[in-house]
């Protein structure tokens, strides 16, 4: 059987930076070359960063796609790499001749070249545009309906783009009746919980169905409110895996594979069984087979454990959000609660603790534990630490108005979200958040106070999961105090006040919400799972108010199967209600955070 040997180049890309994202196909080209490739795949759309959004709606932008695309090419063959077929994602524009279903020739395309030769030899256009949860991609796209075919030493292949195996029939059913031996196929697919399972099982399965090895390269690295997490893998044509690539790291993974000899002549109009026909295209780059070779062993890097997969996710996404905006350093308010010091320490992971400025803002009623909790965190991980109490700065708004009650725990907030964000014009740091899912779903925060920053990092994390990661990140190496963790929340914003006063304990509260927010289950059906009606009525109704603080909340990384914000997105102006009961009188739109 002819042999291949492939490069998955498992790389980080930064959206709009063109002729950076081309130094990275270069630079992982030539050490593909020193290994023996002779083929390397990149992530969907490597050249313009993923996802550009309505940047692809500028032809100037497009233009510039197409543009270092050809320079691309012409530069790997000056470099000596030509003889290697290089597979790079980049934004195309359509070439039909007449509107597609009522849009203009002429849009963008998620598109995949292949590069031999100084030459873009062939192009795929992505079949699937999928439209749910975080992708807008009929939005930005039109889908492709051509199939090439390439015959590369003697094998047969052919290309898909991530939603092209998450849907039934398309590209997958006519890389079948094509005959096609390998399938490269790039990827940029987001980071959830869990999802690796749910991935390397759908590969299984579409590499059995279209009778093709499949080599899956996925994107690594963070994206605004998305984050990827690489996990590469290979599967031969019975789905058996071969090769994995570790989550969290870049990289290139070099698989030698086994495939068929090409035999197939079929080409023209293929039933897609989707509804739609594809049009296959035949091109020889080299026909004979290679010489027999000795294989490298292919490699299955270890699985990560939840906690520690999350964790990476929170590391990766804040890094990237730091670094690709330019930030040199981060600031945040440290309590000595459980949020605050699980940031502080995704922080200190991320960048280094010479670049984390943590600050102690005590009230007059936070605890001396708690101050104490949070200086030794700062001294245990060596974070720029300083202290400014807040109590002489609420008193003389005290002076100057009357406020009692919510108004004026709520006024503690936001004096320090104001140190905070002065610190941050003053130095350039970038101001952290440190809320967690929990309180954004109910709105257990104020508006610019705990609120106010920059970057969110737990905001799509429950706070039974932010105690979980606090608890495993303390087996890698003691850096949260154990006070922190095992101590009753609080806001410390009046005394003796705890989290559970005005909120279900957070076991209660978790399993609710994931109800509600990430399964969409309406009143009737959450008290069918075994929730108290009145527990019902009160959950949903703080989650429903608390939308128009969550429109004003940062951009933080999803790792849930529901993040608010670019998942869940419903009006802020809005009479449904799922629950018919009155509001509670100790449920008001203003409420307070803790950690």
């Amino acid at each position: 059987m002819p042999q291949l040997r492939i490069g998955l180049a498992q790389v980080d890309t930064t959206v709009g930076d063109l002729q950076g994202n081309a130094d990275v196909v270069s630079s992982y080209v030539a050490h593909a070359r020193t290994t023996g490739c002779h083929a390397v795949v990149f992530p969907e759309m490597t050249l313009t960063g993923y996802m550009p959004e309505d940047l692809v709606l500028r032809r100037s932008f497009v233009q510039a796609s197409l543009d270092t695309l050809e320079k691309l090419a012409r530069r790997l063959q000056d470099e000596g790499a030509g003889e290697i077929a290089v597979v790079v994602g980049y934004c195309d524009r359509s070439h039909r001749p007449a509107p597609a279903v009522g849009r203009p020739a002429g849009e963008p395309q998620n598109a995949a070249a292949v590069l031999w030769r100084g030459e873009v030899v062939r192009s795929y256009a992505k079949h699937h545009l999928p439209n749910y949860g975080v992708f807008d991609e009929f939005r930005y796209f039109v889908r492709g309906d051509r199939f090439p075919v390439l015959r590369l030493h003697g094998v047969d292949v052919g290309l898909v783009i991530c939603e092209d195996l998450w849907q039934e029939g398309g590209p997958i059913a006519v890389a079948r009746e094509a005959g096609v031996g390998l399938l490269l196929c790039p990827n940029a697919s987001p980071y959830e919980r869990f999802k690796d399972d749910v991935r390397g099982a759908l590969v299984k399965r579409r590499a059995q169905e279209a009778g093709a090895a499949i080599a899956y390269v996925n994107l690594v690295g963070g994206q605004d409110e998305l984050v990827y997490d690489g996990d590469s893998l290979v599967v031969d044509a019975g789905g058996n895996l071969l090769a994995r690539a570790p989550v969290w790291e870049q990289g290139l993974m070099v698989v030698d594979v086994d495939l068929p000899t090409a035999t197939s002549t079929v080409s023209g109009d293929v039933d897609a069984r989707d509804g739609t026909t594809m049009h296959v295209d035949r091109t020889v780059l080299v026909e004979e087979p290679l010489r027999p070779y000795e294989p490298l062993l292919p490699g299955v890097a270890a699985r990560l454990q939840d906690e520690a997969e999350v964790w990476g996710a929170l590391v990766t996404a804040t890094r990237d959000y730091v670094e690709k905006n330019g930030f040199r350093s981060v600031v945040l308010g440290l309590s000595g609660g459980i949020d605050s010091a699980v940031v502080a320490t995704i922080a200190r992971d991320a960048l280094g603790p010479e670049r984390v400025h943590v600050v102690g803002m005590p009230s007059a009623w936070s605890s001396e534990g708690s101050v104490r909790d949070a200086q030794e965190l700062a001294d245990l991980q060596g974070l720029h630490w300083q202290q400014i109490p807040i109590a002489p700065m609420v008193e003389a708004y005290c002076t100057a108005t009357h406020l009692d009650g919510l108004a004026l725990e709520n006024l503690q907030a936001r004096v320090r979200g104001t140190l905070l964000m002065a610190l941050s014009n003053q130095h350039g740091h970038l101001v952290l958040t440190t809320g967690n899912k929990s309180e954004l779903a109910t709105g257990f925060s104020t508006l610019y106070g705990d609120s106010a920053g920059g970057f969110a990092p737990i905001k799509d994390v429950p706070k039974t999961l932010v105690w979980a990661l606090a608890r495993w990140r303390n087996t890698q190496s003691y850096v949260i105090p154990v006070d922190s963790i095992d101590k009753p929340p609080s806001a410390e914003l009046a005394p003796g006040q705890l989290d559970s006063d005005r909120l279900p304990p957070y076991e209660v509260l978790d399993a609710l919400l994931d109800a509600y927010v990430e399964r969409d289950l309406g009143r009737t059906e959450l008290i069918e799972q075994g929730f108290e009606p009145a527990l019902v009525d009160r959950v949903v109704r703080l989650v429903d108010l608390a939308e128009y603080k969550r429109r004003q909340y940062p951009p933080g990384p999803k790792i849930t199967s529901r993040a608010f914000g670019r998942d869940r997105r419903l009006p802020i102006t809005s009479r449904w209600r799922e629950s018919p009961a009155p509001v509670p009188p100790e449920i008001r739109p203003e409420q307070t955070t803790s950690g």
